[in-house]
């Protein structure tokens, strides 16, 4: 990295242009600058925020982006490729065992989160008395429509019974 941001460094001296004009002209720190022509990579949030940098920087400059980011891209594969398999097995049980002292970690009782369970058995209460209720009604109703026998007719068909009996 350093090889390339001492490239870029040169290219911008030899267009006559200080950090100061540059990081005016395209909106980007004059730290920010430096520590791409110094090639300090830690200086940046993320490798991609600084490809994004570095490819600006080289439009600016009159580079052509693309030769400028394989260059980057070599750079970022030589470091990368340096990590050993030891490496990658460590970092992944330092993470086991991060997931399991999350697990038994005593966590208050303010933070976590229930799911909330329901309870069905007020719901089946609610729904019988609804239906009771109704079928009490409906029946109350279907007995109140019916028309009152009349005493008339009931002693005419009492009468009429007592003279088949005699």
């Amino acid at each position: 990295m350093k090889e390339l941001g001492s490239y870029l460094k040169r290219t911008r001296i030899s267009n006559g242009v200080s950090l100061e004009e540059a990081s005016a002209d395209i909106s980007l720190s004059v730290t920010q600058l430096e520590n791409i022509e110094i090639g300090n990579t830690k200086a940046f949030k993320d490798i991609y925020e600084l490809k994004d940098y570095i490819i600006i920087y080289a439009k600016y400059l009159g580079l052509n982006p693309d030769e400028v980011i394989d260059t980057f891209n070599e750079f970022l594969f030589e470091k990368t490729s340096k990590i050993s398999l030891e490496d990658i097995r460590e970092a992944e049980k330092k993470e086991q065992l991060k997931e399991q002292s999350n697990k038994t970690k005593v966590k208050s009782p303010y933070t976590i989160i229930r799911k909330r369970k329901i309870n069905m058995w007020p719901i089946i209460i609610w729904l019988g008395i609804i239906l009771l209720i109704v079928s009490i009604m409906l029946i109350i109703i279907r007995n109140i429509n019916k028309e009152p026998i009349r005493n008339s007719v009931l002693k005419s068909h009492m009468e009429e019974l007592y003279e088949f009996t005699n």
